[in-house]
Protein backbone atom coordinates (compact mmCIF):
# COMPACT_ATOMS: atom_id res chain seq x y z
CA UNK A 1 0.00 0.00 0.00
CA UNK A 2 0.85 3.30 -0.63
CA UNK A 3 3.35 4.99 2.33
CA UNK A 4 0.21 7.95 3.14
CA UNK A 5 -3.02 5.89 2.95
CA UNK A 6 -1.18 2.74 4.89
CA UNK A 7 0.01 5.44 7.67
CA UNK A 8 -4.23 6.23 7.54
CA UNK A 9 -5.27 3.08 7.76
CA UNK A 10 -9.02 2.47 7.79
CA UNK A 11 -9.70 6.15 8.21
CA UNK A 12 -7.98 6.32 4.57
CA UNK A 13 -11.38 5.25 3.19
CA UNK A 14 -13.36 8.23 4.57
CA UNK A 15 -10.79 10.39 2.45
CA UNK A 16 -11.93 12.16 -0.93
CA UNK A 17 -11.89 9.63 -3.79
CA UNK A 18 -9.43 11.83 -5.62
CA UNK A 19 -7.11 12.45 -2.64
CA UNK A 20 -7.04 8.78 -2.48
CA UNK A 21 -6.10 8.49 -6.04
CA UNK A 22 -3.10 11.30 -5.35
CA UNK A 23 -2.14 9.38 -2.18
CA UNK A 24 -2.45 6.19 -3.58
CA UNK A 25 0.96 6.25 -5.36
CA UNK A 26 3.13 3.21 -5.06
CA UNK A 27 5.34 1.11 -7.02
CA UNK A 28 2.56 -1.89 -6.33
CA UNK A 29 -0.32 0.49 -7.67
CA UNK A 30 2.27 1.28 -10.66
CA UNK A 31 1.70 4.65 -11.00
CA UNK A 32 2.44 8.10 -9.58
CA UNK A 33 1.08 11.73 -9.33
CA UNK A 34 2.36 14.92 -10.94
CA UNK A 35 0.56 18.26 -10.06
CA UNK A 36 0.60 21.55 -11.93
CA UNK A 37 -1.25 24.69 -10.75
CA UNK A 38 -1.15 28.15 -9.11
CA UNK A 39 0.00 28.81 -5.56
CA UNK A 40 -2.12 31.96 -5.10
CA UNK A 41 0.20 33.05 -2.49
CA UNK A 42 3.62 31.80 -1.49
CA UNK A 43 4.78 33.97 1.66
CA UNK A 44 7.39 34.07 4.65
CA UNK A 45 7.37 35.51 8.10
CA UNK A 46 9.11 38.97 9.28
CA UNK A 47 12.43 40.17 7.82
CA UNK A 48 14.39 37.95 10.67
CA UNK A 49 12.66 34.79 9.22
CA UNK A 50 15.00 35.11 5.99
CA UNK A 51 18.14 34.03 7.18
CA UNK A 52 16.56 30.84 8.85
CA UNK A 53 14.65 30.52 5.15
CA UNK A 54 17.65 30.75 3.10
CA UNK A 55 19.59 28.56 5.33
CA UNK A 56 17.16 25.51 4.49
CA UNK A 57 17.24 26.55 0.88
CA UNK A 58 20.75 25.48 0.25
CA UNK A 59 19.31 22.01 0.36
CA UNK A 60 16.05 22.58 -0.83
CA UNK A 61 14.00 22.89 2.54
CA UNK A 62 11.87 25.72 2.81
CA UNK A 63 11.23 28.90 0.05
CA UNK A 64 12.92 31.87 1.48
CA UNK A 65 10.42 34.55 -1.46
CA UNK A 66 7.13 35.79 -1.43
CA UNK A 67 4.94 36.35 -4.08
CA UNK A 68 1.13 35.76 -5.77
CA UNK A 69 0.20 33.71 -8.53
CA UNK A 70 3.49 31.80 -8.40
CA UNK A 71 3.54 28.81 -10.81
CA UNK A 72 3.88 25.27 -9.33
CA UNK A 73 4.66 21.98 -9.50
CA UNK A 74 4.72 19.20 -6.96
CA UNK A 75 6.13 15.44 -8.32
CA UNK A 76 5.42 12.45 -6.31
CA UNK A 77 6.93 9.62 -7.48
CA UNK A 78 7.03 6.20 -6.04
CA UNK A 79 10.28 3.57 -6.05
CA UNK A 80 12.30 1.65 -3.26
CA UNK A 81 15.76 2.80 -2.23
CA UNK A 82 18.21 1.68 -1.44
CA UNK A 83 17.33 0.56 1.86
CA UNK A 84 14.71 -1.40 0.56
CA UNK A 85 12.28 1.41 1.42
CA UNK A 86 9.12 2.00 0.06
CA UNK A 87 9.70 5.65 -0.95
CA UNK A 88 7.65 8.56 -2.11
CA UNK A 89 9.14 12.03 -3.58
CA UNK A 90 7.76 15.24 -2.52
CA UNK A 91 9.36 17.42 -4.61
CA UNK A 92 8.08 21.27 -4.81
CA UNK A 93 9.03 23.97 -7.41
CA UNK A 94 7.58 27.27 -7.31
CA UNK A 95 8.41 29.91 -10.14
CA UNK A 96 9.02 32.87 -7.92
CA UNK A 97 9.95 34.48 -11.47
CA UNK A 98 10.65 34.20 -15.06
CA UNK A 99 13.79 31.70 -14.98
CA UNK A 100 13.67 31.91 -10.80
CA UNK A 101 12.65 28.65 -9.55
CA UNK A 102 12.81 27.55 -6.02
CA UNK A 103 12.77 24.02 -4.95
CA UNK A 104 11.36 22.23 -1.99
CA UNK A 105 12.53 18.60 -1.22
CA UNK A 106 11.31 15.88 0.62
CA UNK A 107 11.01 11.95 0.34
CA UNK A 108 8.47 10.16 2.77
CA UNK A 109 8.73 6.57 4.30
CA UNK A 110 7.09 4.30 6.38
CA UNK A 111 7.66 5.29 10.19
CA UNK A 112 4.85 2.84 11.52
CA UNK A 113 0.61 3.14 12.19
CA UNK A 114 -0.32 6.47 12.39
CA UNK A 115 3.10 7.45 11.22
CA UNK A 116 5.39 8.83 8.50
CA UNK A 117 8.97 9.76 8.19
CA UNK A 118 9.16 12.85 6.33
CA UNK A 119 12.85 13.58 5.05
CA UNK A 120 13.57 16.65 3.71
CA UNK A 121 15.81 18.03 1.56
CA UNK A 122 18.74 16.99 -0.86
CA UNK A 123 21.03 14.61 1.57
CA UNK A 124 17.79 13.48 4.13
CA UNK A 125 19.52 15.58 7.25
CA UNK A 126 16.62 16.39 8.93
CA UNK A 127 14.04 13.52 9.55
CA UNK A 128 10.69 14.70 10.69
CA UNK A 129 7.63 12.59 12.21
CA UNK A 130 3.90 13.69 10.11
CA UNK A 131 0.78 12.20 11.68
CA UNK A 132 -1.85 12.58 8.94
CA UNK A 133 -5.53 12.75 9.19
CA UNK A 134 -8.80 12.97 7.63
CA UNK A 135 -10.85 16.12 8.04
CA UNK A 136 -14.65 15.77 8.18
CA UNK A 137 -15.09 16.78 4.52
CA UNK A 138 -12.96 14.22 3.25
CA UNK A 139 -9.92 16.17 3.17
CA UNK A 140 -6.37 15.75 4.22
CA UNK A 141 -4.34 17.20 7.00
CA UNK A 142 -1.25 16.43 7.96
CA UNK A 143 0.73 17.66 10.80
CA UNK A 144 4.61 17.42 11.58
CA UNK A 145 5.68 16.28 14.95
CA UNK A 146 9.49 15.56 16.30
CA UNK A 147 12.15 16.62 14.47
CA UNK A 148 15.68 14.66 14.34
CA UNK A 149 19.41 15.71 12.52
CA UNK A 150 21.37 13.08 11.11
CA UNK A 151 24.70 13.36 9.44
CA UNK A 152 27.41 11.08 9.53
CA UNK A 153 28.23 9.78 13.14
CA UNK A 154 26.15 12.59 14.55
CA UNK A 155 22.06 12.52 15.39
CA UNK A 156 20.27 14.06 17.90
CA UNK A 157 17.08 14.87 18.35
CA UNK A 158 16.14 18.73 16.98
CA UNK A 159 14.45 21.15 19.42
CA UNK A 160 11.18 22.37 17.82
CA UNK A 161 12.20 25.60 19.44
CA UNK A 162 14.72 26.31 16.89
CA UNK A 163 13.08 24.67 13.86
CA UNK A 164 9.18 24.83 12.48
CA UNK A 165 6.30 23.25 12.80
CA UNK A 166 4.24 22.48 9.48
CA UNK A 167 0.60 21.59 9.00
CA UNK A 168 -0.64 20.79 5.36
CA UNK A 169 -4.51 20.59 4.31
CA UNK A 170 -4.84 19.48 1.16
CA UNK A 171 -8.61 18.89 -0.73
CA UNK A 172 -10.38 18.45 -3.94
CA UNK A 173 -12.98 20.97 -5.33
CA UNK A 174 -15.04 19.52 -7.52
CA UNK A 175 -16.69 22.59 -8.82
CA UNK A 176 -13.62 23.70 -10.24
CA UNK A 177 -12.04 20.47 -10.41
CA UNK A 178 -8.42 20.66 -9.07
CA UNK A 179 -7.25 19.75 -5.57
CA UNK A 180 -6.31 23.23 -3.20
CA UNK A 181 -3.76 22.91 -0.87
CA UNK A 182 -2.72 25.11 2.06
CA UNK A 183 0.93 24.85 3.88
CA UNK A 184 1.69 27.38 7.11
CA UNK A 185 5.51 26.71 9.03
CA UNK A 186 5.01 28.06 12.41
CA UNK A 187 7.60 27.93 15.53
CA UNK A 188 5.68 27.81 18.50
CA UNK A 189 7.06 30.81 20.18
CA UNK A 190 8.36 33.29 17.21
CA UNK A 191 5.12 32.86 15.24
CA UNK A 192 4.74 31.88 11.11
CA UNK A 193 7.37 31.28 9.22
CA UNK A 194 6.46 30.65 5.59
CA UNK A 195 3.77 28.63 3.49
CA UNK A 196 1.49 29.02 0.67
CA UNK A 197 -1.73 28.13 -0.63
CA UNK A 198 -3.35 27.45 -3.80
CA UNK A 199 -4.81 24.95 -6.33
CA UNK A 200 -3.35 22.55 -8.72
CA UNK A 201 -4.28 19.49 -11.34
CA UNK A 202 -2.65 16.06 -11.51
CA UNK A 203 -1.43 13.49 -13.77
CA UNK A 204 -0.89 9.60 -12.65
CA UNK A 205 2.16 8.85 -15.11
CA UNK A 206 2.78 5.29 -15.00
CA UNK A 207 6.47 5.63 -14.17
CA UNK A 208 7.72 3.78 -10.70
CA UNK A 209 10.62 2.11 -9.44
CA UNK A 210 14.00 2.42 -11.65
CA UNK A 211 11.94 4.59 -14.27
CA UNK A 212 11.63 7.68 -11.55
CA UNK A 213 13.74 10.34 -12.78
CA UNK A 214 16.68 10.65 -10.83
CA UNK A 215 16.60 14.55 -10.81
CA UNK A 216 13.75 13.84 -8.16
CA UNK A 217 15.52 11.71 -5.90
CA UNK A 218 17.84 12.91 -2.84
CA UNK A 219 21.63 12.83 -3.26
CA UNK A 220 22.22 11.07 -0.20
CA UNK A 221 19.91 8.49 1.29
CA UNK A 222 19.50 8.51 5.16
CA UNK A 223 18.91 5.07 6.92
CA UNK A 224 18.07 6.08 10.33
CA UNK A 225 14.44 7.83 10.83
Amino acid sequence: MSVVLDALGEEAQRLHPMLRRRFGVSTAAGYSCVGRGVMDRVWHGPAWTLPFLHLGAWRNILVPDSGTGVPFTVENYAYVDSFGRETVTVVRTFEIAPGRRRRFDATLVHGGPGRIVDYLGTHQHLAVDLEPSVLPDGSLQIRSGAQRFHEGPVSFDFPLLLSGTALLREGYDEVRGCYTIDVRVTNRRFGPLAGYAGTFTCEFPEVVGEAVPPAVKPLREERRG
